[in-house]
């Protein structure tokens, strides 16, 4: 870990770290001037990029073609190597030693671009960044120099898959690859119950955490943040994971068990009483469908019907939008009506509006009419080719005449 990092720079990156989808509050004073191709109107200081990257990538998996200046604000984020910081208040200045760029954003900005397509070169540039600061263990920290961590590691493993790369392949200099890290992140089943740890900033020592838990489930699974619900399974038994695809089904497990009494997960800060996370239970909804276990997500799912619009809405984040729509993708739901409330169009609402797509209707129309331009000039065209046939026969009886 780096000794110049500040107290303050690892309590944010940690609390990063744990949600795998930063929301800032409603309540944050926006700063002056917010970019018109930025979507959230909350301070982006600390989750510019990875918002913006949620929300296109949200807008694509319901078949939405974001605003080209949506896109350009996140390509335009880009460090010159490829890596992405939380935010960039002026993307003319180059990136230097100062500029703290981490792995969740590079991440979360590959699996964006690499669904709207069109960006390979980007987004090669940025995996190669990502590879360059792969930790000896095979995974990733938030940071650069930070030791692994499951969210962070997943949300890689999902890049690399989005950008064509086989994550297997991906090595450390110890020839570590990232399921050996998840491996080691997932804890036994004394402990922690066959869970995924998240470790204490203080002694290291790994604790049981259920975001910590869906991401790896996801990462173990080599799957990204957009998913189908994978066959119908039941949950596995605890036990020592022999790799990495196992140590998600143990994971997803947990997940299921944890969610199975209220529908949802609980998080408190320090002082105050447990409340409902919207957002990791939506993760976890994912997680579990991803794993097989489409049962076991129709409760936490039913919950996020009946309350995550208010949740999403009191946010003002697009990110929390846009883990809704990935979990209603994931389990089947209708983002369009999610617990009555279009999902879509409240995401859309919140940045520059998309670029028109044509309807059905508008798509049939002018297939109809491509098709009746193409009789049209096919009809010439067999007029003209016997209009040429009666001329040489006009023109060979003439000359037997003669």
């Amino acid at each position: 870990m780096n000794a110049r990092r500040s107290a303050a720079t690892l309590a944010a990156a940690t609390m990063l770290c744990m949600a795998a989808a930063p929301v800032a509050t409603a309540d944050t004073a926006p700063p002056a001037n917010l970019p018109s191709g930025l979507y959230g109107k909350t301070d982006p200081k600390y989750d510019g990029v990875f918002r913006q990257s949620y929300a296109l990538l949200a807008q694509d998996t319901v078949g939405v073609k974001p605003a080209a200046k949506a896109v350009d604000w996140l390509t335009g984020q880009a460090c010159d190597n490829g890596s992405y910081a939380a935010f960039r208040e002026d993307p003319s200045k180059a990136c230097d030693a100062k500029t703290v760029v981490d792995s969740n954003s590079t991440a979360s900005a590959i699996q964006a671009l690499a669904a709207l397509g069109g960006h390979d070169a980007e987004v090669k540039k940025s995996v190669e960044w990502l590879r360059s600061v792969q930790n000896e263990d095979g995974g990733w920290g938030y940071n650069p120099g930070l030791p692994s961590d499951a969210n962070s590691t997943s949300l890689v493993v999902g890049a690399l898959k989005a950008a064509g790369q086989n994550p297997a392949e991906v090595k450390s200099q110890k020839d570590k690859a990232p399921a050996d890290a998840l491996v080691a992140l997932s804890m036994d089943c004394a402990e922690g119950k066959g869970a995924f740890g998240l470790a204490d900033m203080k002694t290291g020592k790994l604790a049981p955490n259920a975001d910590a838990t869906a991401a790896g489930v996801l990462g173990g699974l080599e799957q990204g943040l957009v998913v189908k619900a994978a066959a119908k399974s039941e949950p596995v038994k605890c036990a020592k994971a022999a790799d990495a695809k196992a140590a998600a089904q143990i994971g997803a497990a947990y997940l299921a068990d944890t969610l199975a009494k209220d529908g949802y997960l609980t998080s408190s800060m320090p002082g105050a009483e447990d409340q409902p996370d919207y957002g990791n239970t939506a993760d976890s909804v994912v997680a579990l469908s991803a794993a097989g276990l489409t049962d076991q997500a129709k409760k936490p799912l039913e919950y996020l019907e009946k309350n995550g619009a208010a949740w999403a809405e009191q946010s003002g984040s697009p990110a929390a939008y846009s883990q809704l729509i990935f979990a209603a993708h994931a389990a089947g739901a209708d983002p369009k009506d999610f617990g009555g409330t279009d999902l879509v169009t409240a995401l859309n609402a919140m940045g520059p509006a998309p670029e028109k797509a044509e309807s059905a209707a508008a798509k049939d129309e002018k297939k109809d009419e491509d098709s009746s331009s193409m009789n049209v000039w096919w009809i010439i065209g067999v007029f003209f080719v016997a209009s040429v046939g009666v001329g040489f026969l006009i023109s060979g009886r003439k000359k037997n005449s003669l």
